[in-house]
């Protein structure tokens, strides 16, 4: 199954390999599973400068066929001083004399034309100096999508999607099909709370014009996501239900891992915290019940209540409630007083 890219005309493979996992792993390790995963005809790979040494790793693997494969990187900076930093050192460690696809990494606000900030003058320039091809935008920030998507400004819309999507971001995904912008689906296995990647793949690909990219770290997480490229799961009444049920439990207030609420003046792991109670009940539990994850979890009792970490959500939860909420029943499920 093939996805083209909007007005980029970029097409490829409907299987995009998220690579923000594999600066967890070794050099070789990595290098296998970007060659692996090249092989098996995945051509579209997603990184981004804050992913420590995540570019430097595909600059490794693949920079011997960089003319078959499509690289997005990002920027998070807010100045064109570090914008043009960015993206030169991902110029460098990509092993390229340019990027395909080359995106504002979570900005609070879209960046335009004449707003005083200089930004998207400096992607117009590197645009013009041929080291980008196409100007993208990542966001967790629905207002800030929408106003990205109408402005004609951007090729290309990064955005969470999976199938505990509201309706609000259906119509993102609409709306991007009506602006011919590209959409590419991120968190599709929402920060692992969605544990069947047969569901995931079925739901997405009910959509014809979005590119989901899948975050890789384990080679078996990668056989499977290969193995759907030949026989796709189809959408069955079991999935159908599994879905269901997995849109009644999860929807409504929880935390998406994104990770944007960080760090935690007191060290509180609160991408994690804030999301325990489902965490626990969704995966092999004994992994967040040893003292590592007891010491994790009961460090929110050192809570300041600050609020920052709710100031930078761009969901608007109560986070300082969720970790509240959180630890009640960790405490009750290490008691024994419910099962898990």
């Amino acid at each position: 199954m093939q996805v083209t890219l909007g007005r980029t005309g970029l097409t490829v493979n409907k299987n995009g390999f998220g690579a923000l996992p594999i600066q967890r792993v070794s050099e070789e390790y990595a290098g296998m599973l970007l060659k692996k995963a090249f092989h098996a005809g995945i051509t579209f790979f997603d990184t981004a400068r804050s992913y420590s040494d995540s570019e430097k790793k595909i600059g490794l693997a693949l920079s011997d066929v960089r003319g078959q494969i499509i690289i997005a990187t990002k920027t998070p900076s807010t100045t064109v001083e570090g914008f043009w930093k960015d993206l030169e050192t991902s110029l460098s460690l990509l092993r390229t004399d340019h990027i395909d696809i080359y995106q504002f990494h979570n900005p609070a606000f879209c960046p335009k034309p004449g707003d005083g900030t200089g930004l998207y003058e400096a992607m117009l320039t590197a645009r013009e100096q041929g080291k980008i091809r196409f100007i993208g935008l990542t966001n967790h920030r629905l207002h800030v999508a929408e106003e990205a998507v109408r402005s004609g400004l951007y090729d290309t819309l990064q955005f969470p999607f999976c199938y505990l999507a509201t309706e609000k971001e259906l119509a993102l995904v609409e709306l991007c099909k009506k602006e011919n912008v590209g959409f590419i689906s991120m968190k599709g296995l929402s920060g692992g709370l969605i544990t069947s990647g047969a569901a995931a793949y079925a739901w997405q690909a009910q959509f014809d014009n979005t590119l989901p990219i899948w975050g890789v770290q384990r080679e078996a997480e990668l056989d499977e996501f290969i193995g759907y490229m030949t026989e796709p799961p189809a959408m069955t009444e079991e999935i159908k239900a599994m879905i269901e049920r997995d849109r009644k439990e999860l929807s409504g207030s929880f935390c998406r891992s994104c990770g944007y609420c960080m760090p935690c003046p007191v060290g509180i792991q609160i991408n994690q915290c804030a999301r325990m109670s489902q965490l626990i009940r969704r995966s092999p539990s004994a992994g967040w019940l040893d003292e590592q994850g007891q010491a994790m979890m009961m460090k929110i009792e050192e809570c300041l209540h600050c609020n920052q970490c709710s100031s930078k959500c761009p969901y608007e939860l109560d986070t300082p409630a969720l970790l509240q909420q959180n630890l009640a029943d960790y405490k009750e499920i290490l008691a024994g007083r419910t099962k898990v």
